[in-house]
Formats: structure tokens, sequence, C-alpha cells
């Protein structure tokens, strides 16, 4: 991906009134593409157990919730890098908010939809509500490079091993530094998580300074699978929304069968 002209070139006599669009770069939408495989995966396997056709322990065992926090962990690392590169040369902030407000409907949705089928246990702040914030958050660390490594890491370990009763609070538990899990279908709050997009921007500069976008222009997926986990990441969102209603029929209309 192209970077922004150095003060001094005379390319920069030209000025534009909008920031240009951001290049999509195969290898990252494959890599979020394996992220929606390994999410419809987890999701299958959650509704089966849902459904009583096979039993999962998605609440203690290490393997589930290992599972869980290695998937969120490579949506997160792919919302930082996205974010560098999409503001790389600048803000598009009409785009910026039409993704933004994308984003904060279908959150909405999710709650709707998962407090109708959890009345006890909707999701209040999922990973939806957390990149809403989190893309807001992190346009104030964008520009930034070694510092974004260096909160990342600090950021995730006070998400880790600090903890106070005062966030246990209903609406302060969104940022995290709670006593306990609070009881949702998911929950990813600002302490941890946000370390990781921090990772992800110190990530897509590094890409950006070894101008890694340029280098792989040209190296479109060639393979059907490749090609369909390009696909994949490229429509994330509307997988994301789609695959649970879909999984969700189909394993209803087998367990009737069963029944």
């Amino acid at each position: 991906m192209a970077r922004a002209a150095k003060s001094g070139n005379p390319r920069r006599a030209a000025p534009s009134s909008a920031a240009p669009a951001a290049k999509r770069i195969p290898a990252v939408d494959a890599a979020r593409g394996i992220a929606v495989a390994l999410m419809v995966a987890y999701h299958f396997c959650f509704d089966l157990n849902y459904f009583q056709l096979a039993v999962f322990d998605f609440y203690h065992s290490p393997f589930w919730l290992a599972a869980r926090a290695a998937i969120v962990t490579l949506f997160l690392l792919l919302v930082g890098i996205s974010l560098h590169l999409a503001t790389e040369n600048g803000l598009r902030l009409p785009s910026f908010l039409r993704r933004l407000g994308l984003l904060a409907g279908c959150a909405a949705l999710v709650s709707a939809s998962s407090y109708a089928m959890f009345p006890a246990s909707g999701i209040f702040f999922g990973v939806l509500h957390f990149i809403v914030i989190a893309s807001l958050l992190g346009l104030l660390f964008r520009r930034f490079h070694g510092v974004n490594l260096i909160v990342g890491m600090a950021w995730i370990a006070a998400g880790l091993l600090l903890q106070h009763p005062w966030f246990d609070q209903p609406w302060a538990s969104w940022i995290g530094f709670m006593t306990y899990k609070p009881v949702t279908e998911d929950y990813v709050p600002l302490f941890p998580w946000f370390g990781v997009v921090l990772l992800g921007l110190f990530l897509g500069k590094t890409l950006s300074l070894k101008d890694w976008g340029a280098k792989q222009d040209n190296r479109q997926p060639g393979s059907p699978p490749a090609r369909l986990l390009n696909w994949a990441g490229k429509h994330s969102l509307a997988i994301y929304m789609l695959h649970q209603p879909v999984l969700l029929g189909v394993l209803y209309f087998l367990s009737q069968l069963k029944g």
C-alpha cells in the first residue's frame, strides 16, 4: 500500500479534498476469512450443544475457552490492522461514519435477538459493541507505532491482572476489571481487549513501513479454498450477522426430526 508522501515531495503540491481510498490486501482478507471460518465452526458446535445434538462445555472446558479467546484475538488484531490501513492516507470521515453506523446497528440487532433467545443472558457488550468503541478510540492511537506495542501489552496485562468490585456495577461492566464474568453470551470488555487492537495497529503500521501491502498487490488467491477465504474476509460482517440464523434454523429442523 502506498504511503502518504513525505514533506518536501513535489507530489504534495496537488492537494486532494478527500483521502484516497485504502487498498485491500488479499492476505489480510484471507486472514479475516480464516477467523470467520473458525467463528462459524465454533458457533456450529455451540448450536449443536444448545439443541442437545452434542455435548460441549463452553463455559468451563479449557479447550473451548482457549478457542474462543484465540478467535476473538485474531479478529481484533485484524480490526487494528484494518484501522491502520483504512486511515493510513488520512481519515475518510463519511466512509468511516457509515461503517461505524452499520456496526452500531448490527450490534443493537445482536443484543435484541440475543435477549429474545436468552432472556437471562443476553448480549449487552459483545464483539460488535466493542468494535464500535475500539474504532473510535483507535483513532487516537492510529499515528503511533512503537507506543502502540508498549501500551497494548500494558493494556492487556492490566485487563488480565487487575480487578475491583467498583467495576461490577452493571453500567461499568463494559470497561472490564470485574471480579466475575457477567452472565451474558458474549462479553468483550475494553480491558484487556483494546490492547489487542493496539497490537493490530502496531502490526498494520509495521507492514506498511515495509511496503508489505505493495508487495501483496499482485498476489491474488489462486486455489478455490483461498478465493473462498478471501471472499469471506471481504464480507465478514454479513456472514457474522447471517450465519447464526441459518445454523439455528437448520439445526432446529434436525432437532425436530430427532424428537
